[in-house]
């Protein structure tokens, strides 16, 4: 008796529709990762004096004490909204919405904007507490500190552009010898103030980075203002959730970055008062650290090691430096405010 040969199972055709589509996912998906590591590059640094003066040129107008650091401050803004990708902070789409790096630098660069032109308008602008603010830095003070993620109208963008044009005004009617109506008052108490602000903002930016690898935090009582009535201190253990040590350490390159561009300027704008109060050493020590704070990243990623482990700890290199930079920036505080 011949046994009956079984038929072989007919081979599954593959349909033509789903292999199209998933081809198509596959080059988006290869689209929006070739386009999130093109966006994700920090700017190149720029010469302030060397923009400022092609600048003033461009507009026709001469070289006036606070142009640099006028210019340099809107030269910042432009670069968060000019640079690869454009403004990503408010993105609501691909690539931006899967992107974290870049917004936190472009928010730590925001930050060091902001501090500059509220000093713009309550300090550098005005000769005493009594005298009356710049209408146009008013008007841009405001702006820039509009949300930085927001998307409807106004958005972000649109604001801190509307708050360069004021600072643009401000600017044309510094160096404008027949309208003598704005000022800037390179004086060493209007600096030191500025610079208290700064130096508030590295320590907080020290301390946030050095939490990447855990540390006893140890605060006094906050009613302590008597020695008798001060409570014992207390020891609290911070340390950074893994998923926000990378925020932090791009939220510091953007505001170093910035801090850098503007203390170059200041340089150059407060030279007089500087040489005076024999401070330009400790000034250029602040810009030699913050320099070093930007070099490029050997990694792909901003690695966590232990402090004295096998694998670098980006965090804490950071903290360093920034951590020098205020050393500096105190030394030089306390060199402007002698007379």
């Amino acid at each position: 008796m011949n046994a009956t040969a079984t038929p072989a199972p007919a081979r599954r055709r593959r349909n033509p529709f789903s292999m199209a589509i998933a081809l198509l996912v596959a080059i988006l998906v290869l689209v929006v990762l070739i386009t999130m590591w093109w966006w994700d590059k920090e700017p190149e640094q720029f010469d302030p004096v060397a923009v400022t003066t092609a600048h003033m040129k461009d507009i026709g107008r001469p070289m006036s004490t606070g142009a640099v650091t006028t210019y340099t401050l809107i030269r910042s803004v432009d670069t968060l909204l000019d640079k690869r990708g454009g403004y990503l902070s408010n993105d609501k789409l691909p690539p931006g919405v899967f992107m974290d790096n870049m917004p936190n630098w472009e928010f730590g660069s925001l930050v060091a904007s902001r501090d500059l032109a509220r000093s713009l308008r309550n300090d550098f602008s005005r000769s005493q507490t009594q005298s009356t603010e710049d209408k146009d830095l008013g008007e841009a003070d405001p702006l820039l500190n509009s949300p930085n993620d927001r998307w409807l109208l106004p958005s972000s963008e649109s604001q801190y552009a509307k708050a360069t044009d004021d600072l643009e005004k401000y600017l044309s009617r510094l160096s404008d010898a027949e309208d003598a109506n704005a000022h800037f008052y390179a004086r060493a108490d209007n600096l030191a103030d500025y610079l208290q602000t700064v130096s508030a903002r590295l320590g907080s930016l020290s301390q946030r980075l050095s939490a990447s690898v855990g540390q006893l935090k140890v605060d006094a009582a906050p009613n302590a203002d008597v020695a008798a009535n001060a409570g014992p201190a207390k020891a609290v253990y911070v340390k950074t959730p893994w998923n926000k040590i990378d925020d932090n350490f791009y939220e510091a390159r953007g505001y170093t970055w910035t801090l850098l561009e503007q203390l170059k300027a200041i340089r150059h704008d407060f030279a007089p008062i500087l040489r005076s109060k024999n401070a330009d050493a400790s000034l250029q020590q602040v810009i030699r650290e913050l320099e070093e704070s930007q070099k490029s990243l050997g990694s792909p990623v901003v690695l966590n090691g232990s402090p004295f482990g096998f694998f670098a700890n980006h965090s804490l290199v950071m903290a360093n430096y920034i951590s020098r930079a205020n050393a500096a920036i105190i030394d030089l505080r306390g060199l402007l405010g002698r007379g």
